[in-house]
């Protein structure tokens, strides 16, 4: 078939609008998921979120309407594609994405940070797939589903997700009452500690490198009020760990 053949007779003009609408309409599910993830600064944005979504529902709709010319009027195959399976193409994009995915979940501090990402990223790719494939009001759905579910786990968090983790360091230059001082302290913010580190000097410091876990992040006020409250301590620093 040659490309003025094709452009005439494969598709009409409602139904290229139709797939235009059906990209545009990707885009829109991918960018509402990615907004959430953009706000908790993670690596998977809006942007990822629109490209993954777009990329599947343009995918879909290569795997099902694509190929439509390998196949003649009576319904029979044409010559050198007998076997063709368009739907290969869309089914691609699962493992596919899994590659992408992979590449947010990371070990950080001694926690695995990126799942909810990766899961996210995966989510995003069926989305478009949907869409693709012409089930709107289901893409749709979907989209007002995990975007209220996101808000709300986040919002009111359970389990493991209600914890947050920071990096808690100090220096000092005497542990012979700090280590009591920092267990009261602990006990005082409720934290757990999850990885600790404590690493003598030969000028007779002390460094202590601590990852806490708590229902809320350690703020710069809380660290400072032990700071003042403790005259051995050289130096703190409190990274909240994302």
């Amino acid at each position: 078939m040659t490309m003025i053949q094709y452009l005439h007779s494969q598709f009409a003009p409602v139904q290229i609008l139709d797939f235009a609408g059906r990209l545009l309409l990707a885009c829109l599910c991918g960018a509402a998921i990615g907004y959430e993830r953009s706000k908790r600064f993670k690596e998977a944005g809006i942007r990822t979120h629109i490209i993954v979504c777009c990329a599947s529902a343009l995918f879909m709709l290569v795997s099902k309407y694509g190929l439509a010319d390998m196949v003649t009027a009576d319904g029979a195959f044409s010559f050198g594609t007998h076997g063709t399976d368009p739907a290969r193409v869309a089914a691609q994009v699962v493992s596919g994405i899994s590659f992408l995915c992979a590449g947010v979940i990371f070990k950080n501090e001694g926690l695995v940070k990126g799942l909810t990402t990766a899961a996210g990223l995966w989510f995003t790719a069926g989305l478009g797939l949907a869409i693709g494939s012409g089930m709107i009001f289901l893409g749709i759905i979907a989209t007002v589903l995990i975007s209220a579910i996101q808000y709300f786990m986040h919002r009111y968090a359970v389990g493991a997700d209600a914890y947050a983790a920071n990096r808690i360091q100090f220096t000092v230059k005497s542990d012979t009452d700090f280590h009591e001082a920092l267990l009261r302290q602990l006990e005082q913010w409720n934290a757990q500690v999850a990885e600790s580190k404590i690493a003598r000097r030969r000028d007779g410091t002390t460094d202590y490198d601590l990852i806490l876990r708590r229902r809320t992040e350690i703020s710069y006020g809380e660290l400072k009020a032990f700071m003042d409250s403790r005259s051995e301590i050289l130096s703190a620093s409190n990274s909240p760990i994302r």
